[in-house]
């Protein structure tokens, strides 16, 4: 069904405009804490707003060598915030489920910048092997890792025609090198929740390896709605729809902070930086 709606995309499509070549290079100006102000955990960018409770299930296909597996992803913004170089950042919780198996659960660190582009502060990822059991996690935070800079998620404004920018770097042994670059403007494409006009669609890869990306497909106000895939070099060939949007009860959302918590707990690197923090507890005034 994912390639079904790929093709209708690209069939009522005719004002979509392509970039055909592309030459990396890092987000112009480079990372500046002076850019976030107070409301950096604020992220209502309309290409990928985070509200505080947000839940965004894609469900598809992938391939791990010649096996093609189902693949579901639960990425839930939560209400916990890290400092990271004096920046404040939002804390996401992702999961990945291969066959009904967890097979990666995460922590993803993102604030928004003053002009408005959403910035990836670095990563918290557990793997799990084919029983669910865990093999082990690795971490990296932008300023925390020898050589770890903070990367571009979103830009303020995507143009197309505009260079390519890094969402960020790690060096070994968490291999983070992705770069990304507006592909199209003015797409139509069709999902599971509905179907949206003026989709942009961002190219994601790896400067080392070409041959090989990743397509995002972002629906304004909405966000990631669609992933698909590019190059023959590429080895996941990918492809998700979002299936499921829904706004945690007060209840879940509890829940949900707890499990990230857990995930705090295990990594190693983080007894190097401030905590992360829950909400701060709201009372009555006095009478």
């Amino acid at each position: 069904m994912v390639a079904a709606l790929a093709l209708l995309g690209s069939a009522c499509s005719d004002m979509a405009r392509t970039s055909a070549t592309f030459t990396p290079t890092p987000y112009p100006g480079g990372f500046d804490r002076d850019a976030f102000g107070r409301n950096s955990t604020t992220i209502d960018n309309p290409w990928w707003p985070l509200k505080v409770g947000t839940q965004l299930t894609w469900e598809g296909h992938a391939f791990e060598g010649d096996e093609l597996i189902d693949r579901r992803i639960v990425f839930t913004v939560t209400d916990l915030t890290k400092d990271i170089g004096g920046v404040r950042t939002l804390v996401g919780w992702d999961r990945d489920f291969n066959n009904g198996v967890l097979a990666e659960a995460e922590l993803i660190f993102l604030a928004q910048a003053k002009d408005g582009a959403v910035w990836h502060f670095g990563q918290y990822a557990e793997r799990f092997d084919e029983e669910g059991a865990l093999e082990g996690g690795t971490a990296w935070l932008a300023g925390y890792l020898d050589g770890a800079k903070a990367g571009v998620l979103m830009q303020a404004n995507p143009q197309l025609g505009s260079p390519s920018y890094s969402e960020g770097y790690a060096p070994p042994p968490f291999f983070w090198d992705d770069h990304a670059k507006v592909y199209q403007v003015g797409r139509k494409t069709c999902v599971v929740v509905g179907c949206y006009t003026d989709v942009l669609v961002i190219q994601e890869f790896e400067p080392t390896k070409p041959g090989a990306s990743q397509l995002k497909y972002y629906a304004r106000g909405v966000g990631s709605v669609q992933t698909g895939w590019l190059g023959a070099e590429e080895e996941e060939r990918e492809t998700l729809e979002l299936v499921k949007v829904v706004q945690l009860t007060p209840e879940q959302l509890v829940a949900a902070r707890l499990e990230a918590l857990k995930l705090e707990t295990r990594a190693s690197l983080f007894g190097r930086t401030p905590p992360i923090e829950p909400p701060r507890a709201t009372t009555s005034p006095e009478p």
